[in-house]
C-alpha cells in the first residue's frame, strides 16, 4: 500500500471540499445570517488540513487497486466529517452523531434527515445541505478527477471505484476528460432543471437547491413539508422529469450527443427501468384513485412518488403511508431495485436485474442441453462470467448487510417495519422508509447507535458496498 499517494489525493479532496464550502459562505453574507463565522471557520480548518496533508505526502506515487479502494473509503469518511463542521459551529446540531449523520445522508445522496426544524436554518446552511447531495451524486472523487486529471497514474482505480454499476468504464480513453464530460452533462442537466423550477413558481434559492438535490437524488428541501409545502403541480411534474432523467446512464447522454440515438433504444438497463416505472405508476394510480378528488391528481402523486423512490430521491409529495397496501408494497419492492448503474441513482440498480434475469434464463437452458455454451449477453455483447459472478455476490453480500444491520436496529427499540425500511432505505441511498422514519416524521427519534449503524449502511451502498468490504480482507493489506 502506497499511503503516500493516498494523503496526497485525499489531501488533494479535503482542499476541494474547503472550496466546494465557499458559495455556501456567499449565501450566508448575501443574507447576513448567523452562519457567516461557521462558514469562514469551517473553510480554514478543512483547507489549512488539507494544505499540510498535501505538502507532507512524498511526490510521485501509482493508484492501484488497493490505493484507488482506500482512497474512495477513506474519501467518503473524511469528506463528511469536515462536511458537517458548519452544523456543528452554527449549532444547527447539538451532537456530532447528528451533524455526521445530516452529512452522511447528504454526500451518500440518500436524504434521511435528523433535522427537526428546517425552515428554522439560515440559507448558507440549507444550500449547503442541499450542495452536499450535488457533490455527492456524480461522486465527490469524480469531481476530483474533472478538476485535477493530473492526480497521478492509475486513477481509473479511483473512478472504477467510485462509479456505480458492476461495469463501470470510460467515455474517452482519458479517465480525467471521462470525468468532465460527465460533470458537463451533470452541470447543464442542473441548470436547466433550475431554471424549469423557476419558471414552474419557486424563488431562485428554492430552484437552486433543489435542483441540487434532484439531479443528486438525494431529497433534502427547503420546507418541512418537502415538496408537499409549494402544492404546485407544475413543480411537481417538473422534479418529476429530471428524477426520470438523473436515474439514466450518462453515457448515454453522451452516445445521444454523438449522434448515437440508437442506443437509448437498445440498452436493455433502460428498458427495463423504463417497464418497471410505467408498470408501477399504472399500478399505483389505479390503486389510489378513491384518495384523491381526480384521476389526473392521481397519477401525478404515482408517478412523482414511484420516480422519487425508484430514483433513490426520496422527495415527498404526499403521505404515501396512507395508501392501501398494494401501493405501499410498491414503493418499498422499488426502494431496493433502484436507478440504472451510471447514473447518480441509489438501489441494487436495473443493470443487475437484467443481468440476474439472463443468468436464471441460462440456469433454465442448461437443464434442458447441459452441456451447451450460452454466455449471458446485455445489449449484444457477452458478460464475462467474472461480473455476472460479482452480481450474484453483491446481491448475497446486499440481503446479508440488510438482514444484519436490521436486526441491530431492532435491539435499538425499533419494530420490524421501522427497521427494515430504514436499512433497505439507507443501503439504497433513498430516504424515507415507513412508520417511525415514515415519510412525514424524521429519524430524529433514533439512538445514535442506530444512527451510526446507518451512516455505515449509506456509506455501504454509495460505495456499492465491496469497495469498504473488500477493506476488511486482511490481503488486502499485504504486500
Amino acid at each position: 500500500m502506497d499511503f503516500g499517494v493516498v494523503l496526497r489525493v485525499l489531501s488533494l479532496l479535503i482542499i476541494i471540499e474547503a472550496a466546494a464550502m465557499t458559495p455556501s459562505l456567499g449565501m450566508a453574507v448575501y443574507y447576513g445570517e448567523g452562519d457567516i463565522t461557521a462558514f469562514v471557520v469551517s473553510i480554514a480548518v478543512t483547507l489549512l488540513v488539507g494544505l499540510v496533508g498535501y505538502r507532507l505526502a512524498p511526490r510521485g506515487g501509482v493508484v492501484r487497486y488497493r490505493e484507488g479502494f482506500m482512497i474512495v473509503g477513506m474519501g467518503w469518511v473524511l469528506a463528511s466529517l469536515f462536511g458537517m463542521l458548519p452544523f456543528l459551529l452554527y449549532g444547527t446540531f447539538g451532537s456530532v452523531v447528528d451533524a455526521f449523520f445530516e452529512t452522511v445522508s447528504g454526500f451518500t445522496t440518500t436524504g434521511a434527515t435528523v433535522l427537526q426544524d428546517i425552515e428554522s436554518q439560515p440559507h448558507g446552511i440549507l444550500f449547503w445541505r442541499a450542495l452536499t447531495h450535488w457533490l455527492g451524486g456524480m461522486g465527490i472523487l469524480v469531481l476530483a478527477l474533472a478538476i485535477l486529471p493530473a492526480v497521478g497514474l492509475g486513477t481509473f482505480q479511483i473512478f472504477r471505484s467510485e462509479s456505480p454499476g458492476p461495469m463501470p468504464g470510460k467515455l474517452v480513453p482519458r479517465v480525467g476528460r471521462t470525468a468532465q464530460i460527465l460533470y458537463t452533462i451533470y452541470v447543464v442537466l442542473t441548470l436547466v432543471q433550475m431554471a424549469a423550477l423557476r419558471a414552474a413558481g419557486m424563488d431562485w434559492f428554492d430552484a437552486v437547491t433543489h435542483a441540487f438535490a434532484t439531479m443528486g437524488t438525494g431529497g433534502f428541501s427547503t420546507k418541512n413539508a418537502n415538496i408537499g409545502a409549494f402544492a404546485n403541480p407544475a413543480v411537481q411534474w417538473v422534479i418529476s422529469l429530471f428524477m426520470l432523467l438523473a436515474s439514466i446512464n450518462f453515457s448515454l447522454y453522451y452516445e445521444l450527443l454523438m449522434g448515437n440515438g440508437r442506443s437509448l433504444l437498445r440498452d436493455e438497463e433502460l428498458r427495463l427501468f423504463l417497464a418497471v416505472v410505467i408498470i408501477s405508476v399504472l399500478a399505483v394510480a389505479v390503486n389510489i384513485r378513491g384518495l384523491y378528488l381526480s384521476a389526473g391528481e392521481a397519477l401525478r402523486n404515482a408517478v412523482f412518488h414511484v420516480l422519487s423512490i425508484i430514483s433513490t430521491s426520496g422527495f415527498v409529495a404526499s403521505d404515501y403511508e396512507q395508501w392501501p397496501e398494494l401501493s405501499r408494497a410498491i414503493i418499498f419492492l422499488l426502494t431496493f431495485l433502484g436507478a440504472c448503474a451510471g447514473s447518480t441513482g441509489g438501489g441494487i440498480k436495473q443493470i443487475r436485474i437484467v443481468i440476474v434475469l439472463k443468468y436464471v434464463r441460462r440456469a433454465l437452458h442448461r437443464l434442458i442441453h447441459p452441456q451447451a455454451v450460452i454466455p449471458v449477453r446485455v445489449n449484444g455483447r457477452a458478460v464475462a462470467d467474472q461480473v455476472v459472478n460479482n452480481v450474484l455476490g453483491f446481491l448475497v453480500a446486499y440481503g446479508l448487510l440488510f438482514v444484519l444491520f436490521a436486526l441491530t436496529l431492532l435491539t435499538q427499540g425499533m419494530d420490524l417495519i421501522s427497521s427494515s425500511s430504514a436499512v433497505a432505505s439507507a443501503l439504497s441511498n433513498v430516504g424515507p422508509g415507513f412508520a417511525m422514519v415514515g415519510p412525514t416524521t424524521t429519524f430524529a427519534g433514533l439512538t445514535d447507535l442506530a444512527k451510526l449503524v446507518l451512516c455505515a449502511a449509506m456509506i455501504l451502498g454509495r460505495l456499492e458496498i465491496f469497495t469498504i468490504l473488500v477493506m476488511l480482507v486482511p490481503a488486502f493489506w499485504e504486500g
